[in-house]
């Protein structure tokens, strides 16, 4: 349903929510590493996510790295889809057609339309804070023990 680079891109977001602060930023590696993408690709996604700070935040340098506020963590997820310009994927026919709409439905138009309702919802009511929590402590990435 959603492309590699918007999986990798909540993923990211879910684990730096989960282990970085401030005074504790997260390398390219081991965010990398811990989402298990590669990491010319991470880096692409992260500098979307960190785009005037939508979502997350980098320093450079020796002491840098990325790291996400306590303020960031109280978006919507919907604000990551944002970042990556996938905020229209709610409204794209789920076979993918260009001339689906109500007036002219796709064979799945109908059935996929509340599920739709229910994925918007999720994307809204959920913060990122919510889901770093649900997932913490179930070593649901490549570097948790």
């Amino acid at each position: 349903m959603f492309s590699k680079a918007t999986e990798y891109a909540l993923r990211a977001t879910i684990y730096i929510a989960q282990k970085s602060s401030i005074t504790n930023k997260l390398s390219l590696a081991e965010i990398a590493n811990a989402i298990d993408s590669p990491p010319s690709f991470t880096a692409k996604i992260l500098q979307l996510l960190t785009k005037d700070n939508c979502v997350i935040n980098s320093v450079r340098g020796p002491n840098g790295g990325f790291y996400i506020t306590d303020k960031a963590k109280q978006l919507q997820l919907r604000k990551v889809l944002e970042a990556l310009n996938e905020n229209d994927m709610f409204d794209k026919c789920i076979l993918g057609l260009k001339k689906c709409s109500e007036n002219k439905p796709c064979p799945m138009h109908f059935q996929y339309k509340p599920i739709k309702q229910q994925l918007i919802h999720l994307f809204h009511v959920n913060t990122i804070q919510q889901l770093a929590e649900k997932t913490d402590h179930r070593n649901l990435f490549n570097n948790d023990i």
